[in-house]
């Protein structure tokens, strides 16, 4: 977040670009859902230190084990969900 917009894209990028060369499981942690979903074919969400649901983004969407995951997935208003 605290980088320029543009830096940010090409370095989400690159990242990609050597995650998918390394063909290896990539753990990233972030607090940005939208990276979150740019990365990974599974997140895992935690509050305070404790995994809530891991799953795939519809599966967040879809079936919010908790009241939190749906409050974290609606306060990133403006995220494409897909």
């Amino acid at each position: 977040g605290a980088l320029d917009p543009l830096v940010r894209a090409a370095l989400q990028k690159d990242l990609k670009k050597i995650f998918a060369r390394l063909q290896q499981t990539v753990l990233f942690v972030t607090h940005d859902l939208a990276e979150a979903i740019y990365f990974g074919d599974k997140i895992v969400l935690m509050n305070e230190g404790r995994i809530v649901q891991k799953g795939s983004v519809t599966d967040l969407r879809e079936k919010p084990a908790e009241p939190f995951v749906l409050e974290f997935i609606n306060a990133q208003r403006g995220v494409v969900l897909t």
